[in-house]
């Protein structure tokens, strides 16, 4: 009896077990951004997307999982040699995502490794053709240049490539001491140009403000003429309408009573004075040939006033 009880529940056990071991086989669940590949038989059936599917118990087979998320790959250091026969060491990070599951299960065996050994013998190629002073200032080049080689020969694999980095670049001691000799050379040349530059630009500014001043003392100058020019003439014409009046009103007073008298008067007194002068600043005596004729000149120039025309 109790020989039976335990066989029963042995069986019973054996029962769970396998109904357990069945549901595992027949209900899959698929996580987001997830593939499974179903093979039945040994043979590709189908691709599962994220979700609950169900699997006919052992005929049909989760043989490969794939992410469809963006996966990082580390691409180890390899020596490269630029076009100047240099030897150095790159590391990358290479960025490839699953597009195709079925391409990926069975187009090659290890994606993820055929991709980081592609990416490194491009990368050699890249770089071979390459002078050392291009490898750093053509970093975007040379990564672009490895990803469309990597896209275009990973497509049977089912996986894009997304985005390569150099994320180093290891030189010889020697050729680190080579650049950095160099780098202080061209920031000293640098330095001599901007130096040099400016010494430049100083004299030009002492220079224009040289000129500017001739410029400001000639404009200066020239005004000062034309200021005095101005007034010279102002002079002149002051002095001649003054003379010119003068003369009006001696012409004026000379035609009222007694003026005749008063410019023979005038006159006789004017040439004593000058002859009186004429005898100081002489030891010789000069003496008029007429000396009696003084009078007669005094009337002769009288009577020439007198017939003056008349304004």
């Amino acid at each position: 009896m109790f020989f039976g009880l335990e066989v029963s529940t042995v069986l019973s056990i054996g029962f769970a077990i396998a109904v357990i071991i069945v549901i595992l086989k027949t209900a899959r669940i698929v996580p987001q951004r997830s593939n499974f590949v179903v093979e039945r038989l040994g043979k590709y059936n189908r691709t599962l997307d994220s979700g609950f599917h169900l699997l006919i118990p052992f005929i049909d087979k989760v043989a490969y999982q794939h992410t469809l998320k963006e996966e990082v790959i580390d691409v180890e250091r390899q020596p490269c040699v630029t076009r100047d026969n240099i030897q150095v060491g790159i590391n990358g990070v290479l960025y490839i995502q699953v597009v195709d599951a079925f391409k990926a299960s069975y187009g090659i065996n290890d994606y993820r490794y055929a991709a980081s050994q592609l990416a490194q013998t491009t990368m050699r190629s890249v770089i071979g053709q390459t002078d050392l002073d291009k490898t750093f200032e053509e970093r975007s080049t040379i990564n672009e240049i490895v990803v469309r080689t990597l896209d275009e020969a990973a497509a049977p694999w089912g996986i894009k490539v997304l985005r390569y980095e150099i994320s180093d670049i290891e030189l010889p001691a020697s050729i680190r001491d080579a650049l950095e000799q160099q780098m202080r050379a061209e920031r000293e040349r640098r330095a001599a140009i901007a130096r040099s530059e400016g010494e430049r630009q100083a004299m030009i500014n002492v220079s224009e403000g040289q000129k500017q001043e001739i410029i400001n003392l000639s404009e200066a100058e020239k005004q000062k003429q034309i200021n005095e020019a101005e007034g010279r003439a102002q002079e002149i014409e002051l002095i001649a309408v003054a003379t010119a009046e003068g003369l009006r009103k001696i012409a004026s007073a000379i035609q009222q009573p007694g003026g005749q008298d008063a410019v023979s008067l005038r006159v006789a007194e004017q040439y004593v004075k000058e002859f009186g002068n004429l005898a100081k600043a002489t030891n010789t005596m000069i003496l008029p040939a007429q000396l009696a004729d003084i009078g007669g000149a005094v009337a002769g120039l009288t009577e020439l006033l007198k017939h003056r025309p008349q304004n």
